[in-house]
């Protein structure tokens, strides 16, 4: 949140905005801003047909430190929100609350300037068609970019000298949005050459000496690394495996990494992952915890496990909701400076671990007088453990244990620090991403608490934020849920759901899924040209309807929804389900033969599609504990084509929606499972000895 005050009584003689009745954590740090800022609605925008004014239209997000900058150097500017006033009419939008309209305008921002982020700057006809836009502005000209009075007053003389031709060339503009929204039609067909390609593009931008891809600034992108395990399992290309390792392996140590507390940030500012953008994101988190799960089950390496462990237990101590919902973010700045909460100083590391186990800390987790980042040190490795011992003539174990110990006080010390803040609302999109990593790190890990936490946030989310007549809500903050869901929302908890059952057993978790999906393709897919509209068929009219096919932070709508679709389509033997994941993929072909590396969620869906499918259906026995031990072996080798339908002892008859349990019986009163591929069944095995044998088979 801003380090601004937002109160009354911090600001004496102001009076609220229009953002004042909002539950968005983002549009309360702006509602005492002397702007009179309004939220998207029907109000302001007929306000602004009839005064015929422009729209300045302000989209950002609770934890954008920029954002934060931008408020503090304009929007609490009297000068400046006086000409704000005068000449236009003000709206803020939560780009979290709304992703439909961030997505329509930041497309348009891209198209006029060739580059996009946030904050989001972008002037509006009254007609909603934008015209003009950028990012940050600052307050005065400054390195080349005109200050924002200057932009505000150029805009305004523009609209009163030129506004027919103004108007024109937002009408074009929005017509070239109506083309971008729906994807290049393609000339190939779906087949594993499309895999092999993606492989290649995606180890052309590899950085084979920090890991990652491209240059600073450096993101993460979990779904290429996803995609080339993938490509490793299919072919066993070792440049595949060699990328996600050292790329998993670097980021783990950075300082993008919380060391003390588990969990990454959004993203590094350098290409050696030192120097986080602080701001720690919920979907990020969900990413990557399955991201390091998969490459464990790849390598069986520990460190993949621990990494894996650590950032969901940073989710479930940090970012969940009381009733079980996953809160969205956590704030880059504390006491209004960015990182303020997660540096240190050698000498408080000092005080806090006395002298000798100070020095081995500092040593191995890169802590100096100077410090590594303006004169304060940001905790990295810049050497594996083992190497670390070495080179202290310790051993291995004991220096592990004491870093252990050095860590859980740091880091009971840092908790009396003041926090950067939350944004506490809870969205069904990044929720779905978090349900489905928790679901699966409950089977590949063996902790009960994952299932637990999975569990409780998918009965919240379909308890709190399901509609009466089933379609989901977006966005619940403060008991209410808001906003119609879009495509993500549905896709990212279909898949969470469908993976909470393969981990559970559980029916519920298998219908919800399937109703979901049902209406997903009632509101969402395009029935003439194949894949999905971002927004619902029932939703309010936007300047355009765009299809989501491009990955960005998160995975594209589309490639989620063939995921989701392909997967629950194997569980249930629907074809409805798998035919549309393929339409989706089809429809988005183009993308994937010429953008492979902007398409990866999409190419991980086809690469399910185009395996060898493998259901396994596992009925329990008489005996828990080998049930338990059947449904971990399963878990242990990474099969991404594979689907599991287990069925508990407590439960007496077969889930309508899963026929692959139909007529299933526990053999001799054991554990029993049933392995089928392309809907052909083998022998049913009994037992663990012989179901790990048929596994390797």
């Amino acid at each position: 949140m801003s380090a601004n005050p937002s109160s009354e009584e911090q600001r004496p003689g102001r009076k609220p905005n229009g953002l004042a009745g909002e539950t968005s954590p983002y549009l309360l740090q702006h509602a005492m801003n002397p702007v009179d800022w309004h939220p998207w609605g029907e109000d302001a925008l007929a306000r602004a047909r009839v005064e015929n004014k422009p729209i300045f239209l302000s989209i950002g997000y609770s934890a954008c430190h920029w954002c934060h900058v931008m408020e503090r150097e304009s929007f609490e500017n009297p000068a400046i929100a006086a000409l704000m006033n005068e000449l236009f009419v003000n709206i803020k939008v939560d780009r979290e609350e709304r992703p439909d309209l961030d997505q329509i305008y930041m497309s348009a921002v891209m198209a006029m300037t060739g580059h996009g982020g946030w904050p989001m700057s972008v002037f509006l006809t009254p007609s909603l068609e934008p015209f003009f836009g950028g990012t940050y502005f600052p307050p005065v000209d400054s390195r080349g970019m005109a200050g924002f009075p200057r932009v505000l007053q150029s805009v305004h003389r523009a609209w009163l000298e030129r506004e027919p031709e103004i108007r024109e060339s937002a009408r074009a503009m929005t017509e070239q949005l109506r083309v971008f929204a729906e994807p290049p039609q393609g000339s190939g067909t779906l087949d594993p050459a499309l895999l092999d390609h993606a492989v290649k593009t995606t180890l052309r931008g590899f950085d084979p000496v920090h890991g990652g891809f491209g240059r600073a600034p450096k993101f993460p992108r979990p779904m290429d690394v996803r995609l080339l395990l993938r490509g490793w399992a299919r072919t066993s290309q070792p440049a595949a495996l060699n990328a996600v390792r050292i790329t998993l392996d670097k980021m783990a140590r950075g300082g993008i990494y919380d060391h003390l507390g588990g969990g990454f940030a959004r993203y590094a500012t350098d290409d050696r992952w030192l120097v986080p953008h602080f701001e720690k994101m919920l979907y990020d988190n969900a990413l990557l915890a399955s991201t390091y799960l998969e490459a464990y089950q790849t390598t069986r390496d520990p460190e993949y496990a621990r990494v894996a462990r650590e950032t969901l237990d940073y989710i479930l101590g940090r970012m969940t909701d009381p009733d079980g919902g996953f809160l969205a973010t956590e704030d880059a700045d504390s006491e209004g400076v960015e990182g303020k909460y997660y540096v240190w100083s050698r000498a408080e590391i000092l005080d806090a671990l006395g002298p000798e186990a100070s020095a081995t800390f500092c040593q191995v987790y890169d802590v100096t007088e100077a410090g590594n980042w303006e004169g304060k040190n940001i905790l990295n490795l810049p050497r594996p453990i083992d190497e670390a011992a070495a080179m202290l003539g310790r051993d291995q174990a004991s220096l592990q244990a004491e870093l252990a110990s050095s860590r859980a006080r740091l880091l009971a010390l840092r908790e009396t620090r003041i926090p950067p803040a939350k944004d506490s609302k809870i969205l069904v999109s990044w929720n779905g991403l978090a349900i489905a990593a928790l679901a699966e790190a409950g089977r590949i890990l063996a902790d009960e608490r994952f299932l637990d936490a999975a569990s409780r946030a998918a009965d919240f989310i379909l308890a709190r934020l399901t509609q009466p007549d089933g379609r989901l809500w977006h966005a619940f903050k403060d008991g209410r849920a808001r906003f119609n869901g879009c495509l993500d929302d549905y896709a990212n908890l279909i898949d969470g759901l469908t993976r909470l059952f393969e981990s559970t057993g559980a029916p519920r978790w298998i219908a919800s899924a399937v109703a979901l999906a049902e209406l997903m393709l009632a509101e969402f897919e395009d029935k003439e040209r194949g894949g999905f509209f971002y927004t619902p068929e029932r939703h309010e009219a936007l300047i355009t309807r765009p299809k989501d096919v491009y990955d960005n932070a998160t995975p594209s709508g589309n490639g989620m929804a063939a995921t989701a679709l392909a997967r629950l389509g194997r569980l249930t033997a629907r074809d409805d389900f798998a035919i549309a994941a393929r339409r989706a993929l089809e429809a988005a072909l183009a993308v994937l033969e010429r953008e492979p590396s902007a398409a990866a969620q999409s190419l991980i869906a086809l690469d399910f599609l185009l395996a060898p499918g493998r259901e396994i259906a596992v009925v329990a026995g008489q005996n828990p504990a080998e049930f338990r031990a059947v449904l971990e072996a399963i878990s242990t080798p990474f099969l991404p084509g594979k689907v599991v339908a287990p069925r508990p002892a407590d439960q007496a008859t077969a889930p309508p929606a899963v026929p692959l349990l139909e007529n299933r019986p526990a053999l001799q009163g054991r554990a029993t499972s049933y392995i089928c591929e392309g809907r052909t069944c083998q022998a049913p095995v009994v037992g663990l000895d012989r179901l790990q044998a048929a596994l390797e088979a």
